[in-house]
C-alpha cells in the first residue's frame, strides 16, 4: 500500500489509504481525518479519530503497538504531508529551477530580479550569488539598459553576461525609461545633453539615473560629474538655441558647458550611494571597508566562523540579511549576517532577544559573540552577546580600499595638524549619542534592507 514511497506515508493520499483499508474507515471518516490532520496543532481535532483508527486496526489483526506507533506517525506527517498532485507539481518547479540554474545561471538570476519584489532574497544576495557562480553581471546603462535586466552575449564564448536593468533605479518612472530606450534606437547618445534632449525625459528622471551611476558605463562620467552636467539642463531649452540644436540634430557649442574638474566620491562613498539608488553594488562588498578596524578587534570573517571548530568561541561581524522567528521555533530567532566572505547563520536564543529587541530588529550591522555548534554540515552561531555596529557604517562614505596613514600621530589627523593631509580627506567626527540623536540615521549611513520573517 505504501510501496511506492517505501513505506513512509509522503502524501495525504496515504493517510487515507492507511485508514480505509488498515482501520476500516470509510472514504467521508478518511477525508475527515485527513482534514484534520492537516491543521491538528491549531484544532487539535485529530484525538477524536485516535481511538477509531487504532480499534480499527487491532480488529483487523494489528498490534496494538503498531496499531499506536501508527497514528503517531500519522499525526506527525499531517503539519507538512501535501496532496500527491501538488508535491508532483512542485517538485517539478522546483527541478526546473535546479536545472536551469545549474546549466543557464546568467538567465536564472536575470529571470528573478526581473520578478522583484518577491520571496526570500534582496537584489544584493540574487547578484552576489550569480557572480559566485561565475555569472558577468554589468551595470545600469542609460546606453545599455533596458527597464529589464536582460543578457548580453560575452564575444567569443557561449556565455551571456547579465545587464542590469533600470527598473532597479530608486524611483524612476518606467514610462521615462521606455523614452530613454527608443531615443536610442535611431542612433546612440552622445552625452548626458543628447539623452535628455532626445528622450524629453524631465530632468529629474536624469538625476535619478545619475545617483545610480547609469552614466559611467556610457559616457565614462563618475556620478558627480553627471549630476554637475544635468545641472546646466533645463526642462525647456533656452529659446535662442532651440531653432540651431534642432537644424545640426545636436547641442551646438554656445549649449555646452565648460569642463570643471570635480573631485570625486571614495569607493567607500560610492558602495553607500549604490546600495542608496541601487539596492547593491557591483564594487567591493561594504564590509571590506571596514575589514582592518574589525581585525583589531579580534572580529573574524563569516567564512572563517562558520569553518571554526565545534564550541569555538568567537565573535563574528556583518549585514544583516534576514531575521527569521517562526512560530515553531518557540521564540528562537534565526539571523543571516553577510560580509565579503560570505553569510554566517546565527542563533538568538529568546533570553538575549528580550535583553537586545532593539538591536536585533533595528541594527543594519552586528557584532556577535558566541558559540560554534556544528552538527555534520550545519553550522549556527549560539549568541551570547550583541552589538550594534550600524554606526560603523555611517563613515563608510569617507573610506576608500586602502588608507591614506597621516604623517602625524592619530589624533593629529583628526584634530588637523600641517602633516595631516588634505582636510577634504579627513572622516567626519560624530557627535555622542543623545536621546534625541539616533546613530543609525546618519546622512552617509549604508542603508541596507533585510527581510524580516515573524
Amino acid at each position: 500500500m505504501l510501496g511506492k514511497t517505501l513505506g513512509v506515508p509522503l502524501f495525504q493520499e496515504s493517510a487515507v489509504k492507511v485508514a480505509m483499508v488498515c482501520a476500516g474507515f470509510t472514504a467521508g471518516e478518511a477525508d475527515q481525518l485527513r482534514k484534520s490532520m492537516a491543521t491538528f496543532k491549531f484544532t487539535g481535532g485529530v484525538s477524536r479519530f485516535q481511538t477509531k483508527l487504532i480499534d480499527g486496526m487491532v480488529n483487523k489483526g494489528y498490534s496494538r503497538e503498531f496499531a499506536e506507533k501508527t497514528f503517531k506517525q500519522l499525526e506527525g506527517f499531517g503539519s507538512y504531508g501535501f496532496p500527491e498532485s501538488h508535491a508532483a507539481s512542485f517538485a517539478l518547479i522546483a527541478y526546473a529551477s535546479c536545472f536551469i540554474k545549474c546549466h543557464y545561471p546568467e538567465a536564472f538570476a536575470a529571470a528573478l530580479m526581473n520578478s522583484l519584489p518577491m520571496g526570500f532574497y534582496a537584489p544584493a544576495q540574487i547578484i552576489g550569488d550569480a557572480q559566485k557562480h561565475g555569472v558577468e553581471v554589468r551595470p545600469i546603462s542609460v546606453a545599455h539598459s533596458r527597464w529589464d535586466c536582460t543578457l548580453e552575449e560575452i564575444p567569443g564564448t557561449d556565455r551571456h553576461a547579465i545587464r542590469l536593468g533600470m527598473r532597479q533605479v530608486a524611483g524612476l518612472a518606467a514610462a521615462d525609461v521606455a523614452r530613454i530606450v527608443v531615443a536610442r534606437i535611431e542612433r546612440p547618445f552622445e552625452s548626458v545633453d543628447d539623452v535628455w534632449r532626445r528622450s524629453e525625459v524631465p530632468s529629474e528622471a536624469l538625476v535619478q539615473l545619475a545617483e545610480a551611476d547609469a552614466f559611467r558605463p556610457a559616457f565614462g562620467l563618475e556620478r558627480r560629474d553627471a549630476l554637475w552636467a544635468i545641472k546646466a539642463l533645463r526642462d525647456e531649452p533656452l529659446p535662442l538655441f532651440v531653432a540651431a540644436a534642432a537644424r545640426e540634430e545636436r547641442a551646438v557649442a554656445e549649449q555646452q558647458e565648460p569642463e570643471v574638474v570635480l573631485r570625486q566620491m571614495t569607493e567607500g562613498h560610492n558602495v553607500v550611494e549604490d546600495y542608496a539608488h541601487v539596492g547593491l553594488t557591483l564594487r567591493a562588498h561594504p564590509i571590506s571597508f571596514l575589514r582592518r578596524d574589525l581585525t583589531a578587534r579580534r572580529i573574524v570573517t563569516c567564512a572563517d566562523a562558520m569553518n571554526a571548530r565545534d564550541k569555538s568561541w568567537l565573535c563574528v561581524a556583518g549585514l544583516v540579511l534576514v531575521r527569521q522567528k517562526p512560530g515553531s521555533a518557540k521564540g528562537v530567532m534565526f539571523i543571516t549576517l553577510e560580509d565579503e566572505t560570505g553569510i554566517a547563520n546565527i542563533v538568538v536564543w529568546p533570553s538575549l532577544f528580550e535583553k537586545r529587541r532593539r538591536v536585533v530588529l533595528g541594527a543594519s550591522m552586528m557584532a556577535i559573540q558566541g558559540k560554534i555548534q556544528r552538527e555534520g554540515d550545519v553550522v549556527h552561531l549560539i549568541a551570547r552577546q550583541l552589538e550594534d555596529l550600524s554606526g560603523d557604517l555611517s563613515a563608510l562614505a569617507d573610506r576608500d580600499t586602502e588608507f591614506k596613514n597621516p604623517s602625524g600621530r592619530g589624533d593629529e589627523f583628526a584634530h588637523g595638524s600641517p602633516g595631516g593631509g588634505d582636510a577634504r580627506d579627513r572622516p567626519k567626527s560624530i557627535p555622542e549619542a543623545r536621546e534625541i540623536y539616533v546613530r543609525d540615521l546618519h546622512i552617509d549611513t549604508l542603508k541596507v534592507k533585510s527581510r524580516n520573517f515573524q
